[in-house]
């Protein structure tokens, strides 16, 4: 059942004039198949989209219970996101006063939708973050794994906010490795409006990028909302691919991004019936092997991580030596140690969170 209601929240999102069949799935569920729904729809990052879309696909024959269900669903999640936004604005405003400016990373990139939790990154010294969080904000600075420790990122509890607010401060990567693209979220940001606020983004190519890492070098497993991103930066011509490419081959995460675009554009091509219009330096050579291989485990389409996540660090540390990236391929090769202590916590406790 979960496979069906990826498809149709994948559909909704998509192409949501080309989607009764999607429409007819949702109406078809019972009461506790329509809960499973909605978790599976906010895992994905993309509740609002797609009910939105089933509200304006319900007509006259659509059942009371399916059209209360609809508006129920839709107004929780869109007073969740007033709320988490005016938090935000309030968050970023403090690291304006104190002359650091914020970039919101991921997060509003699900737009209409929000991320499970405020995602930032910041230049500011990492003493004077937590200062600003806890002094200023009265927020409680939740405990570091190993790998936030490495990676020199923070979660916060905001009182009145029930969403976590994980800052990352100075580096990006799942170890850190990343110093000088991490500069870039900064140097090419620029300020977006969403309803009555205004909060500053990464560029584009910044946000291709983020996705990468996360997808490609750390999770392995993709959102319908990544898909729903990316496609909407694509088809808008937001994307400068020279920028791009220019950016992963310096950051050594050129062949993650090539993966992560096809893979997207597959996913596309399965839903319109047409791929993305990507540059022949992205699509060339590609055998869509790596989305052929994909699976749907948990709440997520999944991709392997032997060969693939594999085959992708070895890549990225390899070049990372060969530029005499020393430091940064250090902490990469922390990355087996880490992974393998997280999934023994795991087997051990059922949670890696002290690790991970």
């Amino acid at each position: 059942m979960t496979e069906k209601h990826l498809d149709a929240l994948t559909a909704l999102t998509l192409a949501p004039e080309r989607s009764p069949d999607a429409f007819t799935h949702v109406g078809g569920l019972s009461p506790q198949q329509r809960s499973t729904f909605v978790a599976v729809a906010n895992s994905n990052h993309v509740v609002v989209r797609v009910f939105r879309t089933l509200r304006s696909l319900a007509g006259r024959s659509t059942p009371y219970e399916v059209t209360d269900w609809i508006r129920n669903v839709l107004a929780t999640a869109e007073a969740e996101i007033d709320v988490a936004l005016k938090h935000l604005d309030a968050i970023a405003a403090s690291f304006e006063d104190a002359g650091s400016p914020v970039v919101v990373l991921k997060s509003l990139d699900h737009w209409p939708d929000i991320g499970n939790d405020l995602d930032l990154y910041t230049s500011m010294p990492e003493e004077a973050v937590r200062e600003l969080f806890t002094a200023k904000l009265r927020a409680r600075v939740k405990p570091q794994s190993w790998g936030d420790r490495l990676a020199q990122k923070w979660n916060f509890t905001v009182p009145g906010l029930p969403k976590d607010v994980e800052v990352h401060v100075g580096r990006l990567g799942q170890t850190g490795e990343h110093i000088r693209l991490a500069e870039r979220f900064i140097s090419r940001s620029h300020d977006v409006a969403f309803g009555d606020h205004t909060f500053r983004l990464p560029a584009p190519e910044e946000r291709i990028l983020a996705a990468t890492l996360q997808r490609m070098y750390r999770h392995l497993f993709f959102r319908v909302a990544d898909i729903a991103n990316t496609a909407r930066m694509v088809d808008a011509g937001e994307v400068d691919f020279a920028e791009l490419e220019s950016a992963a081959r310096e950051s050594h995460v050129w062949r993650g991004v090539r993966e992560y675009l096809n893979i997207i554009s597959d996913r596309v091509a399965l839903v319109r019936g047409i791929a993305l219009k990507l540059p022949t330096s992205i699509r060339a050579d590609w055998g869509k092997e790596h989305s052929a291989s994909m699976f749907v485990e948990g709440r997520f389409l999944r991709l392997p991580v032997v060969p693939l996540g594999a085959s992708l660090y070895a890549d990225q540390l390899r070049s990372t030596v060969l530029d005499g990236e020393f430091s940064s391929a250090f902490r990469l090769g922390l990355l087996p140690p880490l992974a393998a202590a997280a999934m023994v916590a795991y087997k051990v406790t059922g949670s890696n969170q002290g690790v991970w």
